[in-house]
């Protein structure tokens, strides 16, 4: 899916969420981990099951799905 070969989606695992690898270690603990702080070395010691690739891959995914644009109205004209 869009290059994405490391993030999976199985309603028998965590519910369907976007998952690495077919693992119960879903994208947005990862990237609620990196976004909180952690180094990707931390990420790596508390997830041994996790490759540095696993991580970009997270990180890139959520940058993926937030790259809609927002179109804001221009503010009405004040008398």
């Amino acid at each position: 899916m869009f290059g994405f070969d490391r993030i999976t989606f199985d309603l028998r695992i965590m519910g369907g969420q976007a998952c690495i690898r077919g693992m119960r270690i879903p994208v947005s603990l990862i990237v609620n981990l990196v976004a909180h702080g952690k180094q990707v070395a931390e990420v790596l010691e508390e997830y041994p099951d996790l490759e540095t690739e696993d991580v970009r891959q997270a990180l890139e995914y959520a940058a993926w799905l937030t790259r809609d644009q927002v179109y804001a109205r221009r503010p009405e004209s004040v008398p």
